[in-house]
């Protein structure tokens, strides 16, 4: 049946939720544990990578610097060059860190609380604000949350978000940021498109104002067609705002989490910034592991190729969500979902004010799903229909087992509510 909910009789609708009940009741029988919330590699895509574990590491680099030393707080030249042809940026305007860019990220923030950007005061007493696309990336929204930083909502559409919105908004002092997943965006896959870049580095905003540009997923197509990563900082630099961007990205989905390899691209006077405070905090990276990857990966068409193996394998997961939510919500209209042609993630928007409902129907028969409202800043989404669908981690029966028990609340939730209406 493809009747949308909303034309079925109270007889009909009635007899619909009964049915629907009685299957939520078999699947909390069965017992199931399924897990879909984050974002992980499967142990299919690291074995990918097993060579990386036993391959032999020299102990020096090609500009003879011990790797096994202190030193060398910009990270080797040889994993910066492949990572900065593969970014589009020159390699003196990289660095490569340890493995957790979200760790650059927080420093970044830190280090404006505490000195200040650009010779302004620090941001520490000050009601800084940041501008948050929604739906958005929840661990982005949890450093702000942290740090007591307030987020202001923006719509994300299309091909990023409203650009005459957000320069209204940048115009005010206060907001010191704006949060940026430019290329297949965690969690709906929006990319955002040229014109809108170009609006956004050449906005009028305060001195130390920064976007922090997360190209998490820029090499994570889903699909043949391989789109280069926006050349944001040649952007900036043209509007005449070089230092308008802190352009972040790792190896995590690449290689290994908790074995990779983070970069920040930025221009000269950014990097320094960064460096000065980074010095105090480490003494150097882990170079020993910088030379591993770029030893085992080669160069950047060796980066390609890996991803195309991870493609072979995250493909159809996608689509298998995609099938099952067809055959299960198409044409009832309790739903959309989005169609991405890269990165890790599924948004899935229910009928209004019954997210969370669907979240706690799933947890009720052993399907995790991501919190309702995650996407969203302070986890209030106003609607009450966000949820991020992450297919990456589980095999393909157990995926189809969780979207299959993902639909059947999603209907129930749907049906619950036009009953009580």
């Amino acid at each position: 049946m493809t009747t949308p909910l909303t034309d079925l009789s109270p007889d009909d609708l009635s007899a619909l939720h009964e049915q629907l009940s009685d299957e939520h009741a078999e699947l909390v029988a069965r017992g199931v544990s399924l897990n879909i919330t984050r974002g992980k590699p499967s142990p299919a895509q690291l074995d990918l990578n097993a060579d990386l574990l036993t391959i032999d590491v020299p102990s020096h680099a090609e500009d003879g610097q011990d790797v096994r030393n202190y030193g060398g707080n910009r990270g080797l030249t040889e994993i910066r060059r492949i990572f900065g042809e593969l970014l589009g940026v020159d390699v003196d305007h990289i660095i490569a860190a340890d493995n957790s860019s979200l760790s650059i990220m927080h420093d970044l923030a830190m280090f404006a609380f505490v000195h200040g950007i650009a010779g302004e005061k620090p941001w520490f007493g000050q009601n800084v604000k940041f501008i948050a696309p929604v739906p958005g990336y929840d661990r982005h929204f949890a450093i702000c949350e942290h740090l007591g930083i307030e987020m202001i909502p923006v719509e994300l559409g299309e091909h990023g978000p409203d650009v005459d919105e957000v320069a209204k908004l940048a115009a005010d002092p206060s907001v010191k940021g704006m949060w940026v997943v430019p290329m297949y965006a965690n969690p709906n896959g929006v990319v955002y498109d040229e014109e809108t870049v170009r609006a956004l580095v050449s906005m009028p905003a305060a001195p130390d104002f920064r976007m922090w540009w997360d190209n998490a997923y820029a090499l994570h197509h889903l699909t043949d067609t391989e789109r280069p990563p926006l050349p944001v900082l040649q952007w900036a630099e043209e509007a005449g705002n070089p230092d308008r961007v802190f352009e972040l990205a790792s190896t995590s989905k690449i290689t290994f989490a908790g074995d990779g390899i983070s970069f920040l691209a930025s221009s000269k006077a950014n990097l320094d910034w960064y460096l000065g405070h980074a010095g105090i905090r480490s003494i150097g990276p882990d170079k020993v592991n910088q030379l591993r990857h770029a030893k085992y990966l080669g160069d950047a068409e060796g980066v390609r190729k890996l991803m195309r193996a991870h493609r072979e394998i995250l493909t159809p997961k996608f689509a298998l969500v995609d099938e099952i939510l067809t055959n299960r919500l198409g044409g009832r209209e309790v739903a959309t979902w989005t169609h991405p042609t890269g990165g890790y993630f599924i948004t899935l928007d229910v009928m209004d004010g019954t997210a969370s409902r669907v979240v706690a129907l799933a947890k009720e028969a052993g399907i995790a799903l991501t919190p309702a409202g995650a996407s969203h800043p302070l986890h209030d989404d106003p609607h009450d229909r966000t949820i991020r669908l992450a297919p990456s981690f589980p095999g393909m029966d157990e995926l189809r087992e969780a979207m299959e028990g993902v639909s059947t609340c999603v209907l129930l939730a749907a049906a619950e509510k036009l009953l009580a209406n």
